[in-house]
């Protein structure tokens, strides 16, 4: 008896346990749903002057329209807080360096780094000197967001996962949105000035020259068709070329062939109405940026009063935290971004004097730094106080015992403003050229046309005037050096500009922009080495006299492995009779570069993956010690920092087999090609699998993940992407690495956006319980042709008065 009532009990608990769990479960799921966007109904909103609407199509993508401007950023504004919120907080606590908050003392590092720049006060500063209009659209933007956040049914679930309250949205979390940019297009500055300075302190002139060119053949500059600009080889190199990695420091520079170093991106191109089969221009534009979930961007079409009697309807990208369309098309102009990789940033080396104590001297004189004390909030721990010390170019930042100024654009008054809205009301190419210099943004390159045919190109943002420069000021300065002296901004009438070249084309991709006149007040902040911007304009040259937006769109998916081709043939040719003889390996490697070779970054060939490992460890050979010692400046610091032009410097030391410049250790260049070779083949069949499946693909995957999935493992495998394997690499349109690629892809003739296409690689939504969550992901994968313009919506969502 006693048995049975033990069994009974036994069951009665194991089901109370079993409806206790999915009681647990259905709660989660429910309270998960709570958080989940509103589409459908209508809300009451307090301040609205008319009345707004989203219309959602069936991927999620809005239409948002308003009797007004202030009810379109309101609209938008409730929008982004509903799908993106927690992105939009990590965005703002990236730049304030206020992560610690959230995430306890692992994100110090960064936040002490971040908060160095104290860009929440810069912020509020910025906003008293605001113009009214623009105040008035933010504080509009700015009552959405917190209405968003505040109508959702809980809290954004992210929040309840590490068990904090979001903060509501501020004026200044919508500039700290922009400033989180600086961060992400110019953020290695520093680190590349830092890795100059070791370099020019350890080469001589004609030393630099010729490792770090300034130009070289690939180069394709707006206004030339090349730069012929080769240096000359000095006889010898500097004394640490070529050494190994210090055996003490084993772990201080990774394997290279095996990283994505030197992986920028961003194409923007036209083409002019006489080339188009239309006769308005044709704009495209793909920023290549983090690849993460939710995607950067969120897809959008505003439609609002022109002023003029009839609508304006903006379509294409925006950023949740701002209320504007980034990339697209008003109707009437279209325009895209490149990062500009110009030269924004300066180190100045400040000295002191015993005589003069607490004071540093920079070109200004000798002036007392003012003390900033910050305190960063620490989830779990006691705050942290940070003093920074500011003089009159900028913070300063202490590096291996020597004090620097950072002096940057971004600190400057102007840096971030709301002058993109200024766009939306463009009606010609002239006009967005005039607009885009005034522009509050991390430098750019921008490109646009209009629907009258006419292309152009200008830099977008706010440009230093500064002293004569050259090369100069790409190293750190002395406080005796005028090159870091900078007199305000230049004038919109003074930036380069190209308008209508006549071979009817033209497009950037993160290169030197031009080789004469103007090239100078963009300065050299990194530039890549050319190799996309030559094959995008032999792509769009090879378009022919009339093309249409779909040929157009497909230069984005161009993954041919141009610039890659020279290296295979190298390989080959190191791999003659004598080197293959009894190796089975090389002789396998052989043949895979022979008949598993595409012409292409494609995911099946093993050919491709041996060639560009091939490059890497020919600069792993020569560059291994000194990266091992920059690595100890700064964790960016590095050869290919110095330089993004190595691979050609590498290859033309190749070529030419000079006996001076081969590292003591080898006996000749072939027997250094070999040992690149035979790194390769270890590297890609440590794990013992055969060479032949060591393809592209198994190495190029994107494994997409929310920024949550790594912090909750439990639920990690809701909140990522299962790996897919990428064509395309970088030096090529194509670009796509495993945690980087193309953010987006957009190209729109204005006046006719229903032939637009677009996609990216994410959904609109950031919760992954929305139907919104992924959709579009595998268009973007595929290079699908979706179409720019929403489709007719599946739910609509009202506010009025």
């Amino acid at each position: 008896m006693r048995t049975s009532r033990l069994a009974e009990w036994s069951k009665r608990i194991l089901l109370a346990a079993l409806v206790l769990l999915v009681l647990a479960v259905a709660g989660a799921w429910l309270y998960l749903r709570g958080s989940l966007a509103q589409l459908d109904g209508t809300r009451q909103a307090a301040g609205i002057e008319t009345t707004a609407s989203v219309a959602r199509d069936a991927h999620g993508v809005p239409v948002i329209s308003g009797g007004s401007r202030g009810d379109v950023a309101y609209a938008t504004g409730f929008v982004h807080a509903q799908e993106r919120f927690f992105q939009m907080d990590l965005l703002r606590r990236v730049a304030a360096g206020e992560l610690s908050e959230l995430f306890g003392d692992r994100a110090l590092p960064l936040d002490k780094a971040h908060r160095l720049h104290r860009f929440r006060a810069r912020g509020e500063l910025a906003l008293k000197s605001m113009p009214a209009e623009d105040r008035a659209l933010l504080d509009r933007y700015v009552a959405g967001v917190n209405d968003g956040l505040h109508a959702l049914n809980t809290k954004p679930f992210e929040y309840a996962l590490v068990g904090e309250t979001p903060r509501p949205w501020t004026q200044a979390d919508t500039l700290l949105v922009i400033w989180a940019m600086y961060f992400d297009l110019q953020g290695n500055l520093e680190s590349r000035e830092l890795a100059r300075g070791w370099f020019r302190d350890h080469t001589t002139d004609e030393q630099r020259a010729f490792l770090a060119p300034e130009s070289t053949p690939w180069d394709a500059p707006l206004d030339a068709q090349q730069i012929d600009a080769e240096v000359v080889m000095p006889s010898a190199p500097p004394a640490w070329w070529g050494k190994p990695k210090a055996a003490d420091r084993p772990a201080a520079v990774k394997v290279a062939q095996a990283e994505f170093l030197n992986t920028v991106g961003s194409n923007n191109w036209a083409v002019a109405g006489t080339r188009s089969d239309t006769g308005a221009s044709i704009v495209a534009d793909d920023m290549h940026l983090g690849i993460q979930l939710p995607a950067i961007w969120y897809r959008a079409a505003l439609q609002f009063p022109d002023g003029k009697g009839g609508q304006r309807r903006m379509v294409g990208v925006t950023l949740p935290g701002a209320p504007f369309v980034v990339v697209g098309s008003n109707g009437h102009v279209a325009w895209g971004f490149t990062n500009s990789y110009g030269d924004y940033l300066d180190l100045i080396a400040l000295d002191s004097d015993a005589a003069k104590p607490g004071q540093v001297r920079t070109q200004a004189g000798w002036e007392t730094p003012v003390v900033q004390e910050e305190t960063i909030l620490v989830k779990g721990a006691p705050a942290v106080k940070l003093a920074v010390r500011e003089t009159s170019l900028g913070p300063i930042r202490e590096v291996q015992g020597r004090s620097y100024a950072l002096h940057w654009s971004a600190h400057l008054p102007g840096a971030v403003n709301f002058n993109a809205g200024k766009l939306e009301s463009a009606d010609t190419l002239d006009q967005a050229l005039a607009i885009a210099p005034t522009l509050g943004v991390p430098v750019q390159n921008f490109v646009a046309g209009d629907d009258k045919g006419n292309i152009g190109w200008t830099i977008a943002g706010p440009l230093p005037r500064r002293a004569a420069h050259g090369v100069t000021s790409t190293y750190p300065l002395t406080a005796d050096d005028a090159a870091g002296q900078w007199q305000g901004w230049l004038a919109p009438a003074e930036y380069p500009k190209v308008v209508n070249p006549p071979q009817g084309q033209l497009g950037t991709a993160n290169n030197r922009q031009l080789a004469g006149e103007g090239a100078a007040l963009i300065g050299d902040g990194g530039f890549d080495l050319g190799a996309r911007a030559h094959q995008v304009r032999d792509d769009l040259t090879a378009l022919g006299p009339k093309t249409d937006v779909k040929k157009v769109y497909a230069i984005g998916l161009d993954d041919r492995a141009v610039f890659l081709t020279a290296w295979r043939e190298r390989a080959i040719g190191a791999l003659d009779a004598k080197a293959i003889a009894g190796n089975a390996q090389r002789t396998e490697a052989l043949a895979l570069l022979k008949d598993n070779w595409s012409g292409k970054a494609s995911v099946d060939s093993a050919g491709y993956r041996i060639t560009r490992g091939f490059m890497y460890a020919v600069y792993d050979i020569t560059y291994g010690g000194v990266n091992s010692e920059l690595a100890q400046i700064d964790p960016k610091a590095s050869m290919a920092a110095i330089s993004a032009r190595w691979p050609v410097v590498l290859a033309r030391l190749l070529d030419q087999q000079p006996a001076g410049w081969l590292p003591s250790q080898y006996p000749s260049w072939e027997a250094l090609q070999l040992a690149a070779l035979d790194r390769v083949i270890a590297e890609l069949t440590k794990d013992g699998q055969p060479l032949k499946n060591a393809t592209w693909g198994q190495r190029n995957t994107a494994a997409s993940a929310h920024p949550m999935a790594s912090a909750v493992p439990l639920l990690g495998k809701y909140l990522k992407v299962a790996p897919d394997m990428l064509a395309g690499d970088q030096h090529m349109p194509r670009v796509a690495g495993p945690t980087f690629g193309q953010s987006e892809r957009l190209t729109v003739s204005p006046g006719h956006e229903e032939q637009g296409i677009f996609n990216m690689p994410g959904g609109q939504s950031g919760h992954p319980l929305s139907p919104y969550f992924l959709d579009g992901r595998m268009d973007w994968l595929t290079g699908r042709e979706s179409p720019l313009l929403p489709g007719p919506a599946q739910h609509t969502l009202t506010f009025v008065k």
